[in-house]
């Protein structure tokens, strides 16, 4: 059972809720159905079946699990995307800079695609701002870069970065604008809890106008990701503002501690259709 269809299923059954849903399904990463590792995906279905309607912006991940402990392996598969100068890291205090010859390494593995899985994950984006922010370089746990933007965050910050949805099949949003925002935003001075501020804001602007172009009425956040407060509640103030209904976790958890509710909801879809 795909990994991210069980996380929308999964909050469809604790909110009771029938028909098509507008899942938005980020998390740390999930295999996907094309062979990468998703993470950034917006579905559009129920427990019976889903379209992924709408994905973040393929990126590689240099050393591939290493990545998830140095966010900045992260932040350098983003910059090599972005055709960027790998000179825009910044160094942290958790861990001494890379060399020349560690960068050189990392940029033949980006170009070459070695042991570099292109992966589409929101939580990995949030690991590349932390490390871009000089935020943390090197983790001591899964999620703590994220968790450190996240808590930076200023309350009471309205404005955002910008940000691109493209037209495609599925529509791609396009986080480039949002980094070059950050980037610019932290050699201009910026206080680092404002830009965490715009950078979680910019994020649920982008989610409403994903819901906007799929034309869904009813949205669910869940995935690992939604664990984040601000993000969760910000969004959800934005859709509700906008017309939408969305839809959150209250009892089950929205990362990988729901996924089992959400299979057993797939896997009995699928015995109803007779396809089990």
């Amino acid at each position: 059972m795909q990994h991210h269809h069980a996380h929308l299923a999964a909050c469809l059954a604790e909110n009771e809720l029938e028909g098509e849903v507008l899942g938005v399904t980020w998390d740390g990463a999930g295999y996907g159905d094309d062979g990468t590792l998703w993470g950034g995906e917006f579905l559009l279905g129920n427990a019976a079946g889903y379209r992924r309607v709408a994905t973040l912006r393929p990126f590689r991940l240099p050393g591939g699990e290493a990545a998830i402990k140095e966010p900045r392996r992260t932040a350098l598969g983003l910059l090599h995307e972005m055709n960027a100068d790998f000179g825009l890291l910044r160094p942290s205090a958790d861990a001494a800079p890379l060399s020349d010859s560690d960068l050189a390494l990392l940029a033949q593995m980006l170009k070459k695609g070695v042991n570099s899985p292109v992966t589409t994950s929101a939580g990995r984006l949030f690991d590349a701002v932390a490390a871009l922010l000089g935020l943390r370089s090197v983790c001591s746990f899964e999620g703590q870069a994220a968790m450190m933007v996240e808590f930076r965050a200023d309350r009471g910050v309205e404005d955002r970065y910008d940000f691109d949805v493209r037209d495609s099949e599925p529509l791609v949003l396009d986080w480039e604008p949002l980094l070059r925002g950050v980037m610019r935003d932290r050699d201009n001075g910026v206080a680092t809890g404002v830009i965490c501020a715009r950078f979680h804001n910019t994020l649920a602007e982008a989610i409403v106008e994903v819901a906007r172009r799929t034309g869904a009425a009813r949205v669910a956040l869940t995935g690992g990701v939604f664990q984040n407060r601000y993000l969760t509640e910000r969004t959800y103030r934005r859709l509700e503002s906008e017309g939408f209904r969305p839809f959150t976790h209250q009892r089950v958890p929205p990362n990988d501690g729901g996924i089992a509710l959400g299979q057993v909801l797939v896997a009995a879809a699928r015995m109803d259709k007779g396809c089990a």
